[in-house]
């Protein structure tokens, strides 16, 4: 049954690696990248700032921060060297030669679980569970899918692996919130639990327009993406 999966995983991973073209090889090594996604961070403290004030804002960020180290602790530090399976990407790794990578990018030695799906998902847990938007949800589980696509597209994850990572930071995510939320509730004058998702109201020179806090990490991950895009497109002139 364990060869099984395995052979299933490599089949499922070469099919998908196998899908590249210079324009995605461009979007997708930035979409796996960190300070890319730094605009969208911003975007979301000030969106929990301005939902649930300044003290919620520091909890959160807290332990935003919290999950993403637990989280990359127990895959990489942890889990790795048990199980030791190698990346599709290594030069040791016998199919290796049919792997599509980019820029020479191959990784560590070793992949599973995948360090990048447990840190995407607990982050994307922990604020979902925060703002209960299902817009925002949507949205901020994209983008921790693409980051997990973005690896198998690199060459340096099975699909197996990012399943692994995603259950990692689903669980990490959601204990980190409770934690928060234990915290949160014995902090006096603390917002949490009390979201302010009031309108506001902004002008562009003369056209007026609405919008609540949780939009504004929506617009600016949209933006993102459509700068990467437009990067991808540069290679055409």
């Amino acid at each position: 049954m364990i060869d099984y999966l395995i052979d299933l995983d490599t089949n499922v991973f070469l099919w998908l690696n196998s899908s590249h073209s210079s324009f995605w090889d461009v979007v997708m090594k930035m979409a796996s990248g960190k300070i890319i996604w730094v605009g969208m961070y911003l975007a979301l403290i000030y969106a929990i700032w301005r939902a649930y004030g300044w003290r919620t804002t520091l909890v959160m960020v807290l332990a935003a921060g919290a999950a993403v180290a637990l989280a990359d602790q127990v895959s990489a530090s942890l889990l790795r060297p048990i199980f030791e399976r190698m990346r599709p990407a290594n030069p040791n790794n016998p199919i290796s030669p049919l792997v599509h990578i980019v820029d020479g990018y191959r990784a560590g030695r070793y992949g599973f679980p995948s360090s990048h799906a447990a840190n995407t998902f607990a982050v994307a847990t922990l604020m979902s569970m925060l703002f209960r938007q299902p817009r925002f949800t949507v949205a901020i589980f994209l983008w921790a899918l693409l980051n997990c696509y973005s690896r198998i597209y690199l060459g340096v994850h099975y699909p197996g692996d990012l399943l692994f990572g995603m259950t990692i930071g689903l669980i990490i995510g959601w204990i980190i919130y409770g934690v928060a939320r234990w915290i949160l509730r014995g902090w006096r004058m603390s917002r949490f639990g009390s979201q302010d998702d009031r309108p506001i109201e902004a002008r562009l020179g003369n056209v007026r327009f609405r919008f609540r806090p949780v939009d504004v990490p929506i617009w600016v991950e949209v933006l993102t993406v459509i700068a990467m895009l437009v990067c991808g497109l540069s290679i055409f002139f």
